[in-house]
């Protein structure tokens, strides 16, 4: 992955993490380890699915379907 691939996901991941963090308080270890491994294509569809969710289990849900 090149330099630019790399810092387009961390920063997309950093804004995402804020987001969520503010939606649903602090977010715990083993999401955001999820988080990570998910592409920056990924993480701008989370960055839109996550407005439908109601609670922390539907982003866990939608991270178990990411495989």
């Amino acid at each position: 992955m090149s330099r630019l691939k790399v810092s387009e996901q961390k920063e997309a991941f950093r804004f995402l993490n804020r987001q969520l963090n503010r939606r649903f308080g602090e977010i715990s270890l083993p999401i955001i380890e999820k988080m990570r491994l998910l592409s920056t294509e990924q993480l701008e569809i989370l960055g839109e699915e996550f407005l439908d969710f109601s609670a922390i289990s539907d982003l866990v849900t939608w991270l178990d379907r990411q495989k």
